[in-house]
């Protein structure tokens, strides 16, 4: 019987993060969970590709977006579930039994965000990430995302757009379980703005979100 996880990973230019990504995924490997892993690429210029096809990654390239990467990375995957990651996230030692025990559910699931980098900032905003998971389901992308592809093929996958491509679909998938594992994030975003400021223009970007604001603006304003 095949293992039951696609992997789905974007990138752009993340040959600096994604090896340590990759060397998390191992034990997914080792614990027959992963069946393939699909690199879904925006058009690298470093040696990303290089890194993907070392380590036996499908790869799917195409103009970058998140949304669309994620899209046609997906749509090449054959498992039964799909567990799309970010190339900068790295799972805690341990989540492949955590993730075992969950496909029984059949539920969509999420990760707990942590981020790589000490102090209260860091925590004070892994921490709202986490509350608002569990209490709002409304999780980050660097959480990560496990769900069944027959559920997600149900509501429609990945919207191809350049942001909040994330919740636009976590908000019609059933309500994700939060599951006791950690991701690690780059901290760096945070670092260079500020973890206040940052963490305000996260949330104000998702308020205009709400109010109908257009994805492809609001990413050009979030990438200033």
């Amino acid at each position: 019987m095949p293992a039951p996880i696609s992997i789905v990973i974007p990138t752009l230019n993340a040959a600096e993060s994604l090896p340590a990504c990759l060397q998390a995924l191992m034990e997914g490997v080792h614990a027959g969970l992963i069946r393939e892993l699909v690199i879904s690429d925006g058009g690298s210029t470093d040696k990303t590709l290089e890194i993907a096809e070392e380590a036996g990654a499908e790869v799917v390239q195409g103009i970058p977006s998140r949304g669309g990467q994620l899209r046609r990375g997906c749509a090449q995957a054959n498992g039964d579930w799909l567990l799309v990651l970010h190339a900068d996230t790295v799972l805690d030692p341990g989540w492949s039994e955590t993730v075992a025990d969950h496909l029984r559910t059949g539920k969509p699931a999420v990760f707990r965000l942590a981020f790589r980098a000490t102090g209260f900032a860091p925590r004070w905003v892994a921490g709202w990430a986490n509350l608002r998971s569990r209490l709002f389901g409304l999780p980050y992308g660097d959480q990560g995302l496990l769900v069944m592809r027959q559920t997600y093929s149900t509501v429609g996958g990945y919207k191809d757009q350049p942001l909040m491509e994330d919740v636009a679909l976590v908000r019609v998938l059933p309500r994700v379980t939060l599951l006791d594992v950690r991701a690690f994030t780059s901290a760096e975003r945070y670092e260079r703005s500020g973890w206040i400021r940052r963490g305000g223009r996260n949330l104000w970007t998702l308020l205009r979100y709400f109010l109908g604001a257009d994805p492809a603006k609001l990413a050009q304003v979030y990438r200033r």
